[in-house]
């Protein structure tokens, strides 16, 4: 299939663009999580997208490859506030190296990035800028939530949306949904700029690079901010379900770290004994003791939380179908709707009651991180 030989295209590309000859180092940190695998799902989109233009334009290639080098550079720094020891099941750069030399690596990626994605003009470097200015205020609002909001809602059950509600990127809030007591709406807006943003530059680029129609570029873009929501989602679920699944990330990551994410924020709505004992348990914050991680862990496995997250995710996978929807029938069209699928599968897994203890395998797999 075209794809596999252009994904081959975007590995040399990569390799060649991040070579150093005369600075060994620079090379290795660079390459350093590249080099650990990953299944480079954005630039997948970024191809998959370019097939509703012309995909033997060159510039396909360039930019499917910035969209990955982005992405990495997130990892980079990601890996520096969480203090993550591994990731992708190798040492992180800031464990190997420091926490310098990782901002600075992942800032040389953002740069790299910018250089592949240069020569496709204009309105491709805008649209990259803006991408990128939306994963960065994720970023900074997730920080700012987690070290100003930590835990509202385990003071006092949210009046958060409820089921069926659906987040807009580009939502007003910020640290202010996390005082007057939204926090599911606050986590949401995180996501979708965090996460979501990148797949749309994949779609969005990729599909600018072939010189595709607007329209299809707007659908593929929607198609991509809704994909982006349920595969964040998927993941919050996995970390509960199925912690192991998560490659490259350690097992509770998301609890370890006081982030309140979706089937958390569900479950501390409930009422009963196991919903007030989980509001006692995290409202001290990061969850650093191993009793008191598989304590909250069994709760939340047995709270509504879990399954209406699930059903999140599917909502959300839902949405990305029907944008595709405006779309021509084709391979490329059947390949975005069947990693739809994927991800709702995995997210399904199996019941909470069959899945083991916080580092216990049993065969799901985590989407590509």
């Amino acid at each position: 299939m075209w794809t596999r030989r252009a994904l081959a295209e975007v590995e040399d590309l990569l390799a060649s663009s991040l070579r150093s000859p005369g600075d060994p180092f620079l090379t290795s940190v660079a390459t350093h999580l590249l080099g650990a695998g990953g299944k480079r799902l954005r630039p997948r989109i970024a191809l998959l997208a370019a097939t509703f233009g012309d995909p033997g334009r060159p510039g396909v290639i360039r930019a499917a490859a910035a969209v990955e080098l982005a992405h990495v550079a997130s990892l980079y720094h990601d890996d520096v506030m969480d203090e993550a020891a591994t990731r992708r099941g190798v040492p992180s750069v800031n464990a190997r190296w420091g926490n310098r030399v990782a901002i600075l690596a992942g800032d040389y990626l953002v740069a790299k990035s910018a250089e592949l994605a240069a020569p496709l003009g204009p309105a491709a470097a805008e649209e990259q800028a803006r991408m990128l200015t939306r994963l960065v205020a994720g970023q900074i609002r997730e920080a700012a939530g987690v070290a100003t909001g930590r835990h509202q809602h385990a003071r006092t059950r949210a009046a958060v949306p409820g089921p069926g509600s659906t987040v807009r990127c580009g939502d007003r809030g910020g640290r202010r949904d996390v005082r007057n007591g939204d926090p599911e709406r606050y986590y949401m807006r995180v996501i979708a700029d965090k996460t979501a943003a990148l797949f749309a530059l994949a779609a969005r680029l990729g599909a600018h690079a072939a010189g595709a129609r607007p329209e299809l570029r707007d659908a593929l873009g929607e198609f991509a901010e809704a994909y982006g929501i349920a595969f964040q989602l998927c993941d919050d679920v996995l970390d509960l379900a199925e912690p192991s699944a998560r490659a490259g990330k350690p097992a509770g990551a998301d609890l370890r770290q006081g982030v309140p994410t979706l089937p958390m924020l569900r479950a501390l709505r409930g009422r009963g004994r196991g919903p007030a004992r989980l509001r006692r348990l995290v409202a001290r914050g990061p969850i650093t003791d191993a009793n008191r991680l598989a304590a909250v862990t069994r709760l939340l496995r047995d709270s509504p939380g879990l399954a209406q997250a699930r059903a999140e995710v599917e909502r959300y996978a839902d949405r990305a179908r029907r944008a595709l929807g405006a779309l021509p029938d084709s391979p490329a069209r059947a390949a975005l709707d069947g990693m739809c699928g994927e991800l709702v599968s995995r997210a399904s897994g199996p019941p909470a009651s069959e899945a083991g203890p916080p580092g216990h395998p049993s065969g799901l797999t985590k989407p590509d991180s």
